[in-house]
């Protein structure tokens, strides 16, 4: 009998596990490695009296408890803290005389180590089917997922005048402008009774170096990504401080557009809502997963779109959409990281980031909706432009009037000529017809200068 007859409802694509024959007393630390292995990951069965090509034989009742007991020793005397297992043993005879063990590992909530001796202990992980002894990079990055990267006690004294960067912030943000004081700090927990700030709250200091506060922004020249970038930042440094170039980048390189009122003015029209791309922000800044090495948030921009990718699996049981709008619960990744957010009032404690993004969106139609999309290790958060037309230009989709809008925004003004350059219109006539004076006629830019004079300049209007 194959063991995945015997064990269906346990052996799943969610689940690690690893067959063996036996166990051996002689040389624990052969199996002894994967319950610590499974323990310091996710959790996983290991099974006994299976053969490694799962074919399930079994062993007797006496052979069972021996098997136990054994487990129950070693983890006594060698493993520390000790591993959490529970039992489950199926027949695989009709006479129920030889039976599989199936030894489950409960994922524990600190790091496992392998003790012989006094001097001599191992931390080991899972790999992909075998399970080798941790290096030093692997427990640090271990231990970030077992403790938080963001609230263990420093030995750095808060002082104000080493977080201006986020002191502004909270200025900028907070409803009356003000700073939070060493009271409030030590009320949310980002900084100790005793004045020390909080691992997480060092990542706002304004010389934080970290590598792990890195956000790379590009603009790219269509609907996917290309060897044309038309833009692109790397930004690191505090938190307090990338966030705000982050949102600075997104803002210049996405559009503005207007519309006439009913009085004959104008009103001014957004590609993306200027909440919805700070809450996408945020959320990314807040839940990334600080722990996995060489990692960073990723800003793309699209002709037709925005995406916001941040290393980290989905914390909640359900897929996004699984949740009726407004009532996604709140979880945190980062308590620290949250808090500092939330003191600078960038972040709201009952979860309702996503719901602020939705609302935003609310006169939009149905394709233009945000969507999180979750992937293994990383999570997609898509806000679409509500100003995009399509219309071909050099095979990629970019409207014409976005890259004169975009160009004048940019590089100020500009000369029909130098501004026809930029597009496919080989005649300047249909060049003014099609561009120019529909944009002068919706009064969104006008000509500085002779419409004949080589030295006129198309300017933007100013709202």
């Amino acid at each position: 009998m194959h063991i995945r007859e015997l064990y269906p409802d346990v052996i799943t694509k969610d689940v690690d596990y690893e067959f063996k024959s036996v166990l051996n007393p002689d040389n624990p630390v052969k199996w002894a490695k994967t319950i610590v292995g499974y323990a310091n990951g996710n959790g996983g069965v290991m099974f006994v009296g299976v053969s490694n090509d799962g074919e399930a034989f079994g062993i007797d009742l006496d052979e069972i408890d021996m098997t136990k007991n054994l487990i129950a020793k070693i983890n006594d005397r060698h493993i520390f803290p000790h591993a959490r297992v529970q039992y489950m043993m199926r027949s695989v005879d009709a006479n129920a005389e030889r039976f599989v063990l199936a030894v489950n590992v409960i994922q524990a909530d600190s790091i496992l180590r392998y003790r012989e001796g006094d001097f001599n202990e191992t931390v080991y992980i899972k790999g992909d089917g075998y399970t080798p002894p941790a290096t030093p990079e692997e427990i640090i990055a271990l231990h970030k997922r077992k403790y938080g990267v963001d609230n263990e006690t420093s030995e750095i004294i808060y002082d104000e005048k080493k977080w201006t960067e986020y002191t502004s912030l909270c200025r900028e943000y907070r409803e009356d402008s003000s700073t939070p004081t060493l009271k409030d700090l030590q009320n949310e927990e980002i900084v100790s009774k005793d004045g020390f700030a909080k691992s997480g709250f060092i990542m706002f200091c304004d010389d934080y170096a970290g590598e792990d506060s890195l956000i790379c922004c590009r603009l790219w020249k269509g609907k996917q990504k290309t060897v044309t970038v038309l833009d692109s930042e790397r930004f690191k440094g505090s938190l307090a401080r990338v966030f705000q170039e982050a949102f600075a980048f997104i803002e210049r390189n996405t559009k503005t557009g207007w519309r006439k009122t009913e009085n004959g003015g104008r009103e001014e029209i957004r590609s993306y809502p200027k909440e919805a791309v700070r809450e996408a922000l945020v959320n990314a800044i807040a839940h990334r997963d600080y722990s996995i090495a060489g990692t960073q948030i990723d800003v793309d921009i699209y002709s037709d779109r925005i995406e916001i990718v941040s290393p980290g699996s989905w914390l909640l049981p359900k897929n996004y959409e699984e949740y009726p709008l407004g009532s996604i619960p709140s979880i945190r990744r980062n308590t620290i990281i949250a808090a500092c957010m939330d003191m600078a009032n960038l972040m709201e404690r009952g979860g309702t980031g996503f719901q602020t993004m939705i609302e935003s969106y609310k006169d939009s139609e149905e394709h233009l909706q945000p969507v999180v999309s979750i992937y293994p290790g990383f999570l997609n958060l898509r806000l679409y432009d509500r100003l995009y037309t399509e219309h071909k230009l050099d095979d990629t989709d970019i409207t014409v009037t976005d890259l004169i809008l975009e160009t004048l925004k940019t590089d100020g003004p500009k000369s029909v000529k130098e501004l026809q350059l930029l597009t496919k219109y080989n005649s300047r006539s249909q060049f003014l017809k099609e561009v120019i004076n529909p944009l002068m006629e919706s009064d969104v830019i006008y000509r500085d200068g002779n419409a004949k004079s080589p030295t006129a300049l198309i300017r933007l209007k100013k709202n």
